[in-house]
């Protein structure tokens, strides 16, 4: 069963509502059931610094974390990928620390908030792309945009003022700057390779 996150912030109900379209188990969950599910969604809107509050007063955060570091297979979502980071420049927030690099905001030179369609380029295979196009249409909202240190993690990139990585992968750890969930057929594909995903690259 996929457990997706409850933290009182995200928009966990949305992606449930996508699992059920795709005929896949899911449930919100709280920090007592993390332990019964075999894959976690940590889905997300807003900023990085009340999004880590939340988790803080949910008691999420340890528990969260010895989940992922035990090996589950994990898919954060919009906000759900820039807070496994070191390090947002959004109100100087320190992230998780899952994965080494910095979220930054985009360049004065376009408007922010990103919202709306915007191309993914698949750049490596992985799993959670297994049938995606070379390149496709998802939907964004961002004003922010992760820089891992190690390049080998981007999976997918995106064009807004800075090519940006918006599909990450390190081992058992996923996420997409994109909302999948709202994100049409290719949206509910990618929701559903991950839904069958061990939490290996292969």
């Amino acid at each position: 069963m996929i457990g997706v996150v409850d933290y009182r912030a995200g928009n966990a109900s949305s992606v449930l509502y996508a699992l059920e379209r795709i005929g896949v188990a899911g449930r919100v969950v709280g920090v007592g059931e993390l332990a019964a599910c075999d894959r976690l969604i940590l889905p997300g809107v807003g900023a990085a610094d009340a999004t880590l509050d939340s988790l803080r007063s949910s008691g999420l955060v340890e528990p969260l974390t010895e989940r992922v570091r035990a090996g589950i297979p994990f898919l954060g979502i919009c906000i759900g990928l820039q807070i496994v980071f070191d390090h947002s420049e959004e109100a100087d927030t320190r992230g998780l620390g899952w994965v080494p690099g910095e979220v930054r905001r985009f360049p004065e030179a376009v408007r922010v908030p990103q919202i709306g369609w915007n191309e993914v380029r698949v750049v490596q295979e992985h799993p959670l792309v297994d049938g995606l196009p070379e390149a496709g249409h998802f939907y964004f909202v961002n004003s922010y945009y992760a820089e891992p240190d190690d390049a080998g993690s981007v999976i997918g990139v995106t064009d807004y003022a800075v090519d940006f990585c918006s599909v990450l992968a390190v081992e058992n750890v996923a996420a997409t700057q994109f909302h999948a969930e709202k994100s049409g057929e290719l949206g509910l594909r990618l929701l559903r390779n991950f839904s069958k995903w061990d939490g290996s690259s292969c």
